[in-house]
């Protein structure tokens, strides 16, 4: 876990390999493994608010600047860039998608080109 310029109350957990940077974690809230605060645009820094009892669920993206909601929920992996209501739940992910035999064509294709580049073509 990786804390930078964060505040983090009585009783909140922060799991592995999360990085909390310009955030304020409330109390009894739970971050799950891998969640990010996602605080520099590349010019600024912005502000991360995660409220009481929450639950950050794992590998969560937060872009700051955001607010979660006492109480509220983030599903798995999600990535939130808007600011959570209290005790809400808040889902963004793409749904799994499924090509079949698309990996042995895409294992083929590097194959060949593992060995044009050995044979220096």
């Amino acid at each position: 876990v990786e804390v930078k310029n964060a505040q983090i109350a009585e009783g909140a957990k922060v799991n592995h390999l999360s990085y909390i940077g310009d955030a304020t974690i409330g109390a009894r809230s739970n971050i799950g493994a891998g969640t990010i605060t996602c605080n520099y645009d590349g010019v600024m820094k912005h502000h991360t608010t995660i409220g009481a009892g929450a639950f950050i669920g794992s590998n969560t993206m937060l872009v700051a600047p955001v607010t979660i909601g006492d109480g509220a929920m983030t599903g798995s992996g999600s990535v939130i860039t808007s600011d959570v209501e209290p005790e809400a739940l808040a889902l963004s992910r793409a749904p799994q998608v499924e090509k079949p035999g698309m990996a042995r064509k895409m294992f083929e294709i590097l194959k060949a080109k593992k060995a044009k580049m050995q044979r220096g073509s």
